[in-house]
């Protein structure tokens, strides 16, 4: 059980790692004149922007909810 446990957990930082590196790629292509102009392109890289932040928290819960059923098992 604990196996499983600790793959999950590894699993599910990983994906919160490259979630956030995902978010961060979107942010660094938004440029200032995108943002002040509105352009189509500006509302993608903020969509892709939130959607890679949020799937970063759902990872990042699912992680701390697998740590704390490990710490239930083991106590």
């Amino acid at each position: 059980m604990n196996t499983i446990l600790i793959i999950l957990l590894a699993i599910f930082a990983i994906m919160a790692a490259v979630s956030l590196v995902r978010g961060i790629v979107a942010f660094l292509q938004t440029t200032k004149v995108d943002l002040e102009s509105g352009g189509e392109n500006s509302k993608l890289l903020m969509d892709r922007q939130n959607k890679a932040m949020f799937a970063r928290i759902k990872y990042q819960a699912l992680a701390i909810v697998v740590v704390a059923v490990l710490l239930m098992v083991n106590s």
